[in-house]
């Protein structure tokens, strides 16, 4: 909820529903994935986010605003998790079928961490990171760094002589493309596209998006002058 550039956002209404339960409904619907939760602060602003999962009657853990990583950790045990997937609250275009083949390579490969990101093939917001709970064990054992604390997975990250790593790639590079919600603009955008497709299609995916800015190009106009700088934080 203290998101600085577009505060309480993930509450913000998309067709009457919060946004964060637009991307929940979405994510349930991944066949993958054996629970789902939201992990969110012990900040007393954040009791909107926990009151939500009550409503949609998903699990909420709520730890360390600051400390991510041992949010992540102290979520992942409670849930007695072997592996676990990371995704952001701010994605309600998130795509169950690419978290599934994300999973699936991921335990093809056996890897310690697999991403879809690292570098990004799919447009900003359809991000997924999948670790093993051993690898995030030692991330919260060892790491003393703030940066490390505060964004889960760089210790396993800059640690490739110890962790295997992998990156999924999209057939195409759709990575100009930004339907993550961190401006009004990103919010119009996401907005739009359930206005357009959701009624006839709720459970439309990636290809559904791609087709109907193709139909309606003006739609990339929308938060399309964010691209440039925020691009470059992904890779």
């Amino acid at each position: 909820m203290s998101s600085k550039r577009l505060p309480g956002k993930v509450l913000k209404m998309i067709l009457g529903r919060p946004m964060l339960a637009r991307q929940l409904e979405r994510v349930a619907r991944c066949a993958a994935l054996d629970q789902l939760i939201v992990a969110t602060s012990k900040e007393e602003t954040d009791d909107p986010i926990e009151s939500l999962c009550q409503s949609v009657s998903v699990r909420c853990y709520r730890g360390s605003l600051d400390d991510v990583l041992d949010r992540f950790y102290q979520c992942a045990h409670s849930a007695e998790a072997s592996h676990v997937v990371r995704l952001t609250g701010d994605c309600p275009l998130a795509d169950p079928n690419l978290i599934a083949e994300l999973v699936d390579f991921y335990r093809e490969q056996d890897a310690d961490y697999a991403s879809n990101c690292r570098p990004p093939t799919l447009p900003d917001g359809l991000d997924a990171e999948v670790f093993s709970i051993a690898a995030l064990d030692a991330a919260w054992r060892e790491s003393v760094d703030p940066y490390e604390r505060e964004h889960v997975v760089p210790f396993i990250l800059r640690r490739p002589e110890r962790f295997a790593t992998i990156n999924w790639k999209w057939k195409d590079d759709l990575s100009d493309l930004r339907w993550t919600v961190d401006e009004l603009e990103d919010f119009e955008f996401v907005t739009r596209v359930y206005e357009y497709l959701f009624h006839k299609t709720p459970n439309f995916d990636l290809n559904d998006v791609l087709m109907l800015i193709q139909q309606h190009p003006q739609l990339k106009e929308i938060n399309g002058h964010f691209l440039q700088n925020e691009a470059s934080k992904r890779t």
